[in-house]
């Protein structure tokens, strides 16, 4: 039986990222999580040297597979530098001077363009966020149904869940299956209904609460990026948390992002923070591709009538002052919820649906805006 124990002893043998001590005994692990034979390990490694952080990361991964039982070994890394006091002399003096910088952030260094940074992902060649910046406006089952829109409209798509402290696009596509080791990367996405998918919600247990401070956020979000074997896809959804912090910057400053679509529903609030996420945006120099207005009316299944039950929304009109379209409207239909909670979307269970047709409409809007083939920043 595999235990945290017996990988806290078996991480013992692997040397401090100092050279002093190992990294249990200096409390580099801050994370061990273990399901049917996968282990899941989080490390604090607080240096800048590449091959350090290689070194430990080989070590640990070889350590933790030579425990009997252990299939797989996912490893996430961190770099929050100690304070000079606590690094002792081998850390030599303080650099930069950033709190950014020592807080592991994604702070540009001095006098320099915090996009250098940016590197494309092999063979994907777009990459689309979907955000809302406020929560509970539905921003997940569009996400999850424009990529299915996009794959049955014959388009190699993928789908990575950003919000790393509410995960639930493996939920919404009804998958339970843990990832496993890819052939050239370290994990492999999970395949479902012809997408991709990644989510953290795939290595933790579905009840337990992810307690994690900023920069190992945007440690996931760099892995979920760069160390997922995503293949040749034509689109590479992105389901953003909401809010407008350490995920969306982390995406901005890593990936060359093609654009970004606004979800937003008829009310005020929603359409405050949805023109603060297009600032956002546009900010950090990520063109937005549109709104899209989620239970924006009710069409009632007997007669076919409209109903704007949520009064007239200026949406439209927002869209059109903050110089931007209005990809599409979705009715609101308790169908789509029910769907997602069986983990069988509305374009996958009733693409013919109003609400089906709706994503594939939008869908449609979105290739004609960004081909296939696509153009990085």
């Amino acid at each position: 039986m595999i235990d945290k124990q017996a990988i806290e002893a078996a991480l013992k043998a692997v040397g401090d990222v100092y050279g002093n001590g190992d990294i249990v005994e200096n409390r580099r692990v801050e994370r061990i999580a273990v399901d049917a034979g996968t282990v899941a390990l989080t490390l604090n490694l607080p240096t800048d040297d590449a091959e350090v952080k290689r070194r430990v990361e080989d070590e640990a991964r070889a350590a933790i597979k030579a425990l009997q039982g252990v299939r797989e070994v996912m490893i996430m890394t961190r770099g929050e530098k100690p304070t000079l006091a606590a690094a002792g002399p081998a850390q030599g003096p303080a650099q930069g001077g950033q709190q950014g910088a020592q807080q592991g952030g994604p702070g540009p260094s001095p006098g320099g363009n915090p996009f250098d940074q940016q590197s494309p992902i092999e063979g994907v060649n777009n990459i689309i966020a979907v955000s809302s910046a406020k929560g509970g406006v539905g921003k997940s089952t569009v996400c999850v149904n424009l990529a299915l829109a996009m794959a049955r409209q014959g388009a190699r798509v993928g789908v990575m869940d950003a919000d790393v402290y509410g995960p639930s696009v493996h939920i919404l596509l009804g998958i339970e299956k843990r990832p496993q080791a890819g052939e050239t990367k370290e994990i492999a996405p999970v395949e479902a209904a012809g997408l991709k998918v990644m989510s953290l919600g795939l290595l933790t247990d579905q009840t337990e609460a992810v307690i994690w401070r900023g920069p190992i956020v945007m440690g996931v979000v760099k892995k979920f990026l760069h160390d997922v074997e995503w293949g040749e896809l034509d689109y590479l959804f992105i389901d953003m948390p909401p809010g407008t912090g350490d995920a969306q910057l982390t995406l901005a400053q890593t990936v060359p992002v093609t654009g970004a679509v606004i979800v937003t529903t008829p009310s005020k609030l929603a359409l405050v923070d949805a023109e603060k996420g297009l600032h956002m945006f546009r900010r950090v120099e990520i063109p937005v591709l549109g709104f899209v207005e989620n239970m924006s009316h009710f069409m009632c299944p007997h007669c076919g009538e409209r109903t704007d039950i949520f009064n007239h929304s200026p949406a439209r009109e927002t869209a059109e002052r903050l110089d931007t379209v209005m990809l599409g409207e979705l009715p609101l239909d308790p169908a789509v919820r029910a769907s997602g909670d069986e983990g069988r979307p509305t374009v996958q269970s009733a693409p013919d649906s109003p609400v089906g047709r709706g994503f594939l409409d939008i869908a449609g809007r979105l290739r004609e805006l960004v081909p296939a083939a696509g153009t990085k920043r």
